[in-house]
């Protein structure tokens, strides 16, 4: 009366013997973790010329530098990608903006947000991705970070930028965040970033965030 038993308890530990080596081969793990978010800001999307217009799903959209990076971060690891907008759209002159973001800077502002992640809890691995405007981060993005709780969370920074790199960023995120844990940010040069998949999978790489496949 045994034997049936024994049979099936057989079945199951070959059918185990199989699965873990197939979700290992495709950077999958038998037990089902967190999504990693990759969070980004861009001028596409958040610009009067852009407004109410998905800056990711549109063909027709010109992509945002950051954007396009966003999406390599987000075609490497998988999970889900979310847009910070404000509420306030900056204007449709690249000039115009960038003078409107010193402006929020010199008086440390916090500009309000459209945009809002119902559900932070779910995840554990926040990818932010942000122009460096003025040397740091988007003021918008401050409002974000100071938004919700990244204790015990991983943070992992990445921006676009034409000359300037990551600039005092990390520092401003640390400061931010100072319970999250802060892995080094990739910076890509604006021109370039058409050019950085092998870059940004080197940089996830080396960060041991890269899954196997």
């Amino acid at each position: 009366m045994y034997k049936p038993l024994k049979w099936l308890m057989g079945l199951s530990l070959v059918m185990l013997m199989v699965i873990v080596p197939i979700c290992q081969a495709y950077g999958q793990t038998a037990s089902v973790g967190k999504k990693p978010l990759i969070v980004y800001f861009s001028r596409v999307g958040s610009s009067k010329s852009f407004q109410g217009v998905d800056a990711v799903s549109s063909a027709s959209l010109p992509k945002g530098n950051t954007i396009v990076v966003a999406n390599m971060v987000h075609y490497a690891v998988g999970g889900d990608l979310f847009q910070v907008v404000t509420v306030d759209p900056y204007p449709s002159s690249y000039d115009a903006t960038t003078a409107q973001a010193l402006k929020e800077q010199d008086a440390n502002a916090r500009p309000k947000l459209a945009t809002h992640v119902p559900n932070m809890a779910d995840y554990d691995t926040i990818y932010l991705g942000y122009p460096d405007w003025w040397g740091t981060l988007p003021m918008a993005m401050f409002t974000f970070l100071e938004e919700y709780d990244f204790s015990g969370k991983t943070i992992i920074p990445f921006c676009t930028h034409e000359g300037s790199g990551l600039g005092r960023s990390e520092r401003d995120i640390a400061a931010l965040c100072p319970k999250a844990k802060l892995l080094k940010g990739l910076a890509i040069r604006g021109s370039s970033v058409d050019r950085a998949r092998g870059e940004v999978e080197a940089w996830l790489e080396s960060l041991g965030e890269m899954p196997k496949r």
